[in-house]
């Protein structure tokens, strides 16, 4: 069944019956196995992975290095569930090294998300620090290779 999670986290739009010819299962074993994933919150959600700066929509992503104080018997758990609600947190992971949360934001604008860390994160109780990087331009995403645009081709024709 690992191989069907793994097609599935690779392309989430495959058919049950394609699914089916690629991992050696029946139709009605890869629906039920589905159905069962995702009951038990095994598959989480489905998602497509956009590249944005190939349309009009204006967006800044941060990358926010948090510090914080684990509380006794909760561990980071208690801060990292308050980070995780606010709707403009993509991600959040603890960490090893010089600081214990990442936690990755999208906001329109750089104001946008200097609010954010100013006004909501760095004020929480157990936050004693952050280190806010932005993204500048994606390379690559969940093992998808962002493609640099094409360059128009002018055509010239002279009669």
């Amino acid at each position: 069944m690992k191989k069907l999670l793994q097609l599935l986290e690779d392309d989430c739009t495959l058919t049950h019956a394609q699914l089916a010819s690629m991992s050696g299962l029946t139709e009605a074993e890869v629906a039920e196995a589905i159905r069962k994933y995702e009951e038990e919150r095994i598959i989480l959600g489905y998602k497509a992975i956009v590249d944005w700066d190939r349309t009009d929509r204006e967006s800044v992503t941060a990358l926010i290095e948090v510090k914080v104080t684990p509380q006794r018997g909760e561990g980071f758990d208690r801060v990292a569930q308050r980070i995780y609600q606010y709707d403009e947190v993509e991600s959040v992971y603890l960490m090893s090294g010089s600081f214990d949360l990442t936690v990755i934001i999208s906001g329109r604008t750089l104001k946008e998300v200097a609010l954010f860390v100013g006004e909501k994160l760095a004020p929480l109780e157990d936050v004693t620090g952050t280190a806010t990087h932005f993204i500048l331009k994606k390379y690559k995403e969940k093992h998808l290779i962002f493609q640099k645009q094409e360059a128009q081709e002018e055509r010239f024709v002279f009669e």
